[in-house]
């Protein structure tokens, strides 16, 4: 599984992943150069959850470039242009959205602008007052970290130590506003 957290601040954000990956029968992957955070044009995206939708989005997907209007309503940028080119590259690519699943097939965190959002299997771009965002099986353990004054480090090493799902080497991007 995955911790990938997100915080925002006055001037910029920073997306945080920890590089430990399982497969279906719990085996263990990690390597350097297989990552869960990557820039795509204007963005960064961190994905957990299901392989495929993850690496479409992170190495396939070609994002639309943000433009100064579209900077001042990134909600609108989001909603109107970014889902939807990212819903048809996962399509074009083999993803089934109507594929039924009791559990969250993947989730991202994407920052734009120096912003983040964080985005359901369903492609729902939400946006979170305080600033902070963690997806992934430790996320939990991250947000809580989080919220009681740890840094963004001292969150993913929480998570770490929580979940055998999360293990360092950690990621991590910044990106300004």
């Amino acid at each position: 599984m995955t911790t990938i957290i997100g915080v925002e601040y006055e001037d910029h954000c920073t997306l945080m992943a920890d590089s430990r990956t399982t497969d279906s029968e719990g085996r263990i992957y990690s390597h350097p150069t297989i990552t869960k955070l990557n820039k795509r044009g204007d963005f960064i995206i961190g994905g957990s959850g299901e392989a495929s939708p993850c690496d479409i989005a992170q190495h396939l997907w070609i994002p639309p470039k943000l433009t100064a209007r579209d900077k001042k309503d990134l909600v609108h940028f989001m909603i109107t242009k970014a889902m939807p080119s990212l819903r048809k590259c996962l399509i074009r690519h083999g993803y089934n959205f109507n594929e039924p699943s009791s559990e969250m097939r993947f989730q991202f965190l994407i920052a734009v602008g120096g912003y983040i959002f964080d985005v359901d299997q369903e492609l729902v771009a939400s946006r979170n007052d305080p600033g902070i965002y963690a997806v992934g099986s430790g996320s939990s353990y991250a947000l809580g970290a989080l919220h009681a004054g740890a840094d963004i480090l001292e969150a993913m090493n929480i998570a770490a130590r929580l979940t055998a799902f999360t293990a360092p080497p950690y990621i991590q991007i910044s990106q300004p506003r």
